[in-house]
């Protein structure tokens, strides 16, 4: 669906008694769904919102949050979905960094969104989900848009990189919509799919399931949380053709499973999220799951390469040819090939908000620096080695190394931090931590126990949970080069040998 005019609008019109969200035993129809994302937008209209504003989420995944997704592109105003894992103190900080007009929270989170002094920006107002926005007057008459630029932003959704610093990476209507086209030329969805939504919202891999089905036509299962039992019954009892995975829900699921088959009407797992094992690729594929490995970035709206579901892997990183429009390259290659991976095509961004400088070192004539490490071979199929050199992948939730060192840092006791991940057969990563403390201390872990738990303790009052190390070492002194950068990749291999 090639529209100028707002998705669901447009959807609504099209096909208004298709399916569109499927939550818990209800089921909303799309012209069930355009009417209450309709009266949002009234709503939103009537505090203030107008074309071109930010309105920042914080919500987990229910029916309001689809609403509001599509409320705000109804209005021409660009949503900036937060994670709702992040801490009070994490949270201010994007929003202060994002300087949206309205911060929409919902009930379970309202008191750390207002702990951290949310509302504290001038002209930034907090508004809960439930009844305070269902209490705001209608504004404008008809609020909704007539037509919409590809070249606006439809969202900005924040992405940890390996400085530490959060980046809003913006993405127009444009980047989404052929982002959404390519995947459904390389998988083959459309309106008689039923994809699951387990992702969570505030990733781009999630958000990307709200708008294809949008632009389907299709119904989304959303669920609100992932719960390995809930998802295979979702496949079995409700029919989900499609699903999102990360590599750690794959596993709970099949572990879940038991060995009995899946039904034929599942036509594609999509496995993204970090690098993915042929041995777990190959163990759901003998039971009837249709797996396919994709690589993407938040920065290219999703889906950049994807294996299509059921063809050979290789080896380990392999995620197939680019989908259609978009190309890769391989920059400053070694003698055996691998070097950093660069993209460009219509669904790369179109920067990071408020950082011309962080953009210009990543985009350079349509090209974007993705700082992953690959390789190509004959036939133009991308192989993964790493993905971005420092950042930890922990079950599909990227945690930057310097943001944990920080933390640490900010302690009066710790004069040095290296934060790292190390594999973890379940997470993929997992987060571990070397610091120097300001009084000797011995190497011995029975000597530095109470030290460790007091910086965890820190760590989990500063810091979302998937980001607080799970082991905490001490040592005399950290690896670094003339420079004083340190030597990440030399620590890890005096601590793990093998």
């Amino acid at each position: 669906m090639n529209t100028a005019r707002p998705w669901l609008w447009e959807r609504a019109r099209r096909t208004p008694d298709a399916p569109a969200l499927l939550w818990h035993d209800r089921t909303l129809i799309y012209s069930e769904l355009v009417a209450r994302a309709d009266a949002v937008a009234g709503r939103l209209a009537g505090l203030g919102v107008t074309r071109g504003d930010r309105v920042a989420t914080v919500m987990d995944a229910s029916p309001r949050f689809v609403e509001t997704l599509h409320a705000v592109q109804g209005i021409g105003a660009t949503v900036v979905p937060l994670n709702t894992r992040l801490t009070g103190t994490e949270l201010a900080q994007l929003i202060d960094d994002a300087e949206p007009r309205l911060v929409l929270v919902d009930a379970g989170h309202a008191g750390r969104v207002g702990e951290a002094g949310a509302g504290g920006r001038a002209g930034v107002r907090v508004v809960e989900t439930g009844a305070e926005l269902d209490a705001a007057g209608s504004g404008r008459g008809d609020p909704v848009v007539a037509t919409l630029d590809p070249g606006e932003l439809h969202s900005i959704v924040y992405t940890s990189g390996t400085t530490g610093r959060a980046k809003g990476v913006m993405l127009t209507h444009g980047n989404h919509e052929a982002s959404a086209r390519a995947s459904r030329e390389r998988l083959g969805h459309g309106s008689d799919d039923r994809w699951l939504a387990v992702m969570p919202l505030y990733h781009v891999g999630g958000l990307a399931i709200l708008l294809r089905a949008v632009l389907d036509g299709a119904a989304v299962l959303l669920q609100p949380g992932f719960d390995p039992r809930e998802a295979n019954l979702a496949i079995r009892r409700q029919g989900a053709s499609m699903v999102s995975l990360v590599a750690t829900m794959l596993g709970r699921m099949l572990e879940e499973n038991a060995g009995r088959a899946y039904p034929n009407h599942l036509r594609c797992a999509l496995l993204g999220g970090g690098p993915v094992q042929p041995s777990l690729v190959a163990e759901a594929r003998s039971v009837g799951m249709p797996v396919a490995p994709t690589y993407g970035l938040t920065e290219t709206a999703s889906q950049l390469c994807t294996v299509s579901p059921g063809a050979e892997l290789p080896a380990a990183g392999f995620v197939g040819k680019p989908l259609a429009g978009a190309a890769v390259a391989i920059d400053g290659a070694d003698e055996n090939g691998w070097g950093e991976i660069m993209v460009r095509g219509p669904s790369v961004m179109a920067g990071y908000f408020g950082r011309p400088q962080e953009t210009s070192a990543v985009l350079s004539d349509g090209w974007l620096r993705t700082g992953d490490i690959g390789w190509q071979d004959t036939a133009g199929n991308l192989y993964v080695e790493a993905r971005r050199t420092d950042l930890i992948v922990s079950g599909g939730e990227n945690v930057s190394p310097a943001a944990v060192e920080a933390v640490l840092l900010a302690h009066p006791d710790v004069a040095e931090a290296a934060v790292f991940g190390v594999p973890d057969a379940e997470w993929g990563q997992r987060v571990m931590a070397v610091v120097v403390m300001r009084e000797p201390t011995t190497a011995a872990a029975a000597d530095f126990a109470s030290d460790a738990d007091e910086l965890t303790a820190w760590c989990r009052r500063r810091l979302a949970a998937y980001k607080v190390p799970r082991e905490i070492l001490p040592t005399s002194q950290l690896p670094r080069t003339a420079s004083g950068k340190l030597k990440r990749a030399e620590l890890i291999a005096r601590l793990y040998p093998d």
